[in-house]
């Protein structure tokens, strides 16, 4: 069975919604991608809507950290994950998602991008 991003099947009551029509290409999920921190960096494309195309970070070595203060990026290693907001088991795995905060080699930084969809990770160090 497909997943889907369509209305839910149950109303806030507990009633069945009665369906009135097929799923949609429209409306199609995926399955997260769960980007790793890892060795060696792993992309996959994946055709979208439009026949356009989504670049999905699989596993990653390094961040575009941004130095807020001086306001230059500079590609750094990625040592660990250190919190996550989606996950607390996450952390354990290291896998990385928007807001996630990770140890990089100038410091601490909060992942500003989406990992998983975006193909790339951009980060803010944080003081």
């Amino acid at each position: 069975m497909a997943l889907t991003q369509s209305r839910p099947k149950r109303k806030l009551s507990g009633k069945r919604y009665k369906d009135y029509r097929k799923k949609k290409l429209f409306e199609l999920g995926r399955t997260p991608s769960l980007t790793k921190v890892d060795n060696k960096e792993k992309v996959r494309s994946v055709r979208v809507m439009g026949r356009n195309y989504k670049r999905k970070l699989l596993r990653v070595v390094f961040a575009n950290v941004l130095d807020s203060s001086t306001g230059k990026y500079s590609k750094t290693k990625i040592k660990t994950v250190l919190e996550s907001p989606a996950n607390v088991y996450y952390v354990r795995r290291n896998i990385l998602v928007k807001g996630t905060i990770i140890d990089t080699e100038l410091g601490k930084a909060k992942v500003t991008s989406r990992p998983g969809q975006e193909g790339i990770v951009n980060a803010v160090l944080i003081k």
